[in-house]
């Protein structure tokens, strides 16, 4: 839903950058969980208290967080949701995490390398790619360059000139 940036002032709010697109999941007593979805650590159960827009950012307040030195524990954290509560996907559509650790793979079916994250943009999200040798680059997740194959595990790209290094 989204990730928290940092405290905001001294009674213990969050300033959240959200990532979901339904503003409803920050209602004043929705459940989440604070933490890494993918990490070893089980997420920590949230309510939140309140929430407002302040400066074009979201400001959360999460019951029992009640000063800024309880909320800076949650910097950097991830609010997420069940996935049993998430919305159905269209068709073509996935969740970042979905996408995660997939092999990128160009038409002639060279494997070019793995889907390190999901970075949101303004017009489109952002595949950051990262590329033998450890270096990375980001793809625009647009259907005209990316087909994505969930089940054979891999993310199609066209190779497009500049958009990929050779090898």
């Amino acid at each position: 839903m989204g990730r928290v940036v940092r405290p905001h002032g001294v009674r213990g709010e969050l300033s959240v950058e959200v990532l979901s697109d339904a503003p409803e999941r920050f209602a004043p007593g929705a459940e989440l969980g604070v933490g890494d979805p993918d990490g070893p650590e089980p997420l920590e159960p949230a309510v939140i208290r309140a929430a407002r827009l302040h400066l074009g950012r979201l400001l959360l307040s999460l019951e029992g967080v009640e000063d800024r030195d309880a909320a800076d524990r949650f910097r950097g954290a991830w609010l997420s949701i069940p996935v049993a509560s998430a919305r159905p996907l269209d068709p073509g559509e996935f969740w970042p995490h979905q996408l995660v650790g997939l092999a990128v793979v160009d038409h002639q079916g060279r494997q070019r390398g793995r889907v390190a994250d999901v970075v949101p943009g303004a017009a489109h999200d952002l595949l950051s790619v990262e590329l033998p040798g450890g270096a990375s680059a980001l793809v625009p997740a647009v259907a005209a360059l990316v087909t994505v194959e969930l089940d054979a595990g891999r993310v199609l790209v066209d190779a497009v000139p500049g958009l990929l290094p050779e090898e």
